[in-house]
């Protein structure tokens, strides 16, 4: 066994051998009994860190909402006006899936029970979603998006480019427009006509 961890290393180990568990068995073959003999650790040293399996899946689910936050987060600073900005984090949504398409499934998948159980769990999807919201907020103040409920202008905007990641890592994108355009170019030409911008904005 590898006991050579140091502090907070064991639970991103954990975490990652949960991935690796997910990814390639399915979420019916992940226990925290597999997840420690993947992370090469004794059956009991999970329990450290986590109660039971649904701890586990939380704090993998968090960690992608982390990840994918911080992506988004330097996204927001590139230089340029709200809509470049808005572009920039289309980028990262798409860089985040194509980096780490497993965590990013297993995040976005939907297993996690009983939400409200795992605050770490639940703050991470607020700030990635928080941050669409102000973006969307810097938009309209710009004259970019059209005025309305921002939330439900953010969801539209979250919705249409996890849609279309989801239909890339499934391979269901038509292969006659990925062989005239690349993945991030499709994806901004999908956001101009998804986005209600508050004047018709140039393909």
């Amino acid at each position: 066994m590898n006991h050579n961890y140091h502090h907070g290393d064991l639970k991103n180990a954990l975490i990652r051998a949960g991935i690796e568990l997910l990814s390639r068995e399915g979420v019916q073959a992940l226990t925290l009994r597999s997840v420690a003999k993947q992370a090469g650790v004794s059956h009991a040293a999970p329990y450290a860190h986590f109660a039971d399996k649904q701890a586990l899946i939380a704090a993998i689910a968090a960690a992608g909402y982390a990840t994918l936050y911080a992506q988004l987060a330097t996204a927001q600073t590139a230089r340029g006006d709200a809509l470049e900005r808005l572009y920039a984090t289309a980028d990262a949504y798409l860089q985040f899936a194509l980096d780490e398409p497993d965590h990013f499934k297993i995040t976005f998948s939907g297993v996690v029970e009983a939400e409200k159980d795992y605050p770490d769990y639940v703050e991470q999807s607020r700030r990635c979603f928080a941050l669409v919201v102000a973006l969307v907020a810097d938009c309209q103040a710009d004259g970019v998006i059209v005025s309305g409920d921002t939330q439900l202008i953010a969801v539209s905007i979250w919705s249409c480019m996890h849609g279309f990641v989801h239909l890339w890592l499934a391979n269901q994108l038509p292969s006659a427009l990925l062989s005239r355009y690349a993945i991030p170019e499709l994806l901004r030409m999908h956001l101009t006509r998804v986005v209600p911008f508050a004047t018709r904005r140039p393909e």
